[in-house]
């Protein structure tokens, strides 16, 4: 590990396939070490005694049964006050785990001789089905409150069934159970049309539990008309929480798209505000622990959303997505503000392989009050501000309300801002926002002008470090010691197919930051001492995949 990094990094292991639910883990601080699974990845978490901001824990990791140990990024001593939902004073993540795999890990507190070991497994991708609903098609909501158990799910097998609620309804389908299975749906017609207040609808509702799946969905047609502004209520959603408790929800290879209004941009001649309509998935607040994996979600200029996935509450500890939580390998796009909003506590929530396109901010972080929060090897497209009017941010960063709320680390490594035509953004990280606590390493941030910012160089920034990424814009004065001034050169018919929802951003033979990176243990995807290419998509591997199709 290069001694630049040290300070900041960090690594962890894993735990059960879909075991225990996220409010089992340890709700205030406590030593460790533990882990917090996904299916890919573990949150780590230890507060060894004699912990300081000089003394990073290393870490290693193996899966059981092999002999080969690999490092980990190390985590930073980062206490974060005035909350307990830090849970402690060391954090961070293992990524590009192997689902259903029992991983061993060892932690070391730098500059002493304390260490610990233990042991933790990833989600299986394999639920275990108990008894099977088949659900016909209807007219009427679907309510869902009884319950499967841990080794048994309960399927509610929906193929070949549509619910269109036709607008006479605010749901398709409501949830208030644990260890459930909706699956096969065609979701149609959710939220009255037009309706006199925005009693904030979803065509699918989880009123709480744990350990639920949405897969193979298609949902439609949802939200109602706001008649005080011409355009939908703000968050109407395809699928919707406001659950406190709701923890350990997957959604998988759901198509969702076509919302039923238009939502409104930040510049509207008649309604100037702060953007406002529907969205695909909105989580307010949960306990987290959830994953959004292999979704399309897209509509059209005419059926815009506000953010794509998203939530709040943005200047809080808790958030969207919710704590121990993952999205990858999702298309998004078609949206007036943030294709990701990524907001809140953000610890241990990890985003990567997106696609985002035809956005305003392609990924939404203002701010993140716990952290860490990991976004790497996502691919930014178009972005903009009007139809016709190109602009916003590659990463949205900043404050929401206040910055006491920017106290969170931020890794973000090995991104593409990909120029798609002339629709490149104006600003990289935070165009001038404020920035703190954030590492940036390995990311091609081309922006529209050489004067725009592909780093924020804040009066207030505090606490960053940036360095090894491509960029064309400015930057603060002092950093990218080992960062390239230039443009990318992308192999022939480098982009997105819409047609199969793959890609190809590989940069060329002779382009500015082939082998240029830094090696970032457990995240380049190189062997130890490599140089890896800056960007996300490295030569010689393979296409791309995202949406329904993706791995």
């Amino acid at each position: 590990m290069r001694l630049s990094l040290l300070p900041w990094l960090l690594l962890i292991t894993i735990a059960p396939g879909m075991a225990a639910p996220a409010k089992d883990a340890p709700a205030a601080r406590g030593p460790g070490p533990f882990a917090i699974p996904t299916f890919h990845c573990l949150g780590l978490y230890w507060s060894p005694p004699g912990g300081a901001a000089d003394r990073p824990v290393t870490l290693r990791f193996r899966a059981q049964g092999t002999t080969a140990w690999q490092e980990g990024l190390p985590m930073r001593y980062h206490p974060i006050a005035g909350t307990e939902e830090d849970l402690t004073d060391y954090r961070g993540s293992l990524v590009d785990l192997r689902a259903g795999t029992t991983y061993e890990v060892e932690l070391a507190l730098t500059g002493t001789t304390t260490t610990a070991r233990l042991t933790a497994t990833t989600w299986s991708e394999q639920f275990p089905v108990g008894e099977t609903v088949r659900i016909a098609s209807r007219g009427e909501p679907l309510v869902i409150t009884e319950s499967g158990r841990p080794g048994a799910y309960r399927v509610y097998d929906g193929r070949g069934a549509t619910i269109d609620v036709r607008h006479q309804h605010e749901t398709c389908i409501t949830v208030d159970a644990t260890y459930v299975i909706l699956r096969g749906f065609t979701l149609k017609g959710a939220g009255s049309h037009p309706r006199a207040n925005n009693r904030f609808t979803g065509a699918i509702r989880l009123d709480g539990g744990h350990h639920i799946v949405i897969e193979d969905c298609d949902i439609s047609d949802w939200g109602g008309l706001n008649p005080k502004t011409g355009f939908g209520f703000n968050m109407d959603s395809a699928i919707l929480s406001r659950a406190a408790e709701l923890s350990q929800l997957v959604v998988q290879r759901c198509r969702i798209h076509s919302p039923t209004c238009d939502g409104s941009n930040w510049s509207e001649p008649v309604y100037p505000t702060h953007s406002a309509g529907p969205q695909a998935i909105s989580l307010f607040n949960t306990a987290g622990n959830h994953v959004l994996r292999y979704n399309e979600c897209t509509s059209d200029l005419e059926h815009m959303y506000n953010d794509v996935i998203g939530g709040g509450s943005n200047g809080s500890f808790q958030g969207s997505p919710g704590p121990d939580s993952d999205i990858y390998g999702n298309v998004v796009s078609h949206c007036w503000d943030d294709g990701l909003e990524v907001e809140g506590g953000g610890r241990n929530v990890r985003v990567w392989g997106n696609y985002i396109t035809q956005s305003m901010m392609g990924i939404a972080n203002a701010a993140t009050s716990i952290g860490p929060l990991y976004l790497f090897r996502n691919i930014v497209g178009r972005t903009q501000t009007k139809p016709d009017t190109p602009g916003g941010n590659f990463i949205k960063m900043g404050y929401a309300g206040s910055e006491d709320w920017m106290t969170g680390t931020q890794y973000i490594f090995h991104n593409t801002v990909f120029r798609e035509g002339d629709w490149l953004p104006n600003g990289g990280f935070g165009g001038t926002r404020i920035v703190k606590h954030t590492v940036s390493r390995n990311n091609i941030l081309q922006v529209r002008s050489p004067q725009g910012h592909s780093h924020s160089n804040h009066k207030a920034n505090v606490d960053n470090s940036y360095d090894y990424d491509l960029f064309n814009g400015q930057v603060p004065a002092g950093t990218e010691a080992h960062g390239i001034r230039g443009e990318p050169i992308y192999e022939p018919g480098a982009g997105f197919d819409p047609a199969t929802k793959t890609g190809r951003f590989q940069l060329a033979g002779g382009s500015p930051g082939v082998a240029a990176g830094e090696y970032l243990p457990n995240f380049s995807g190189v062997p130890p001492g490599t140089r890896p290419d800056i960007g996300a998509h490295p030569r010689g591997a393979a296409p791309m995949r995202f949406g329904l199709q993706a791995p």
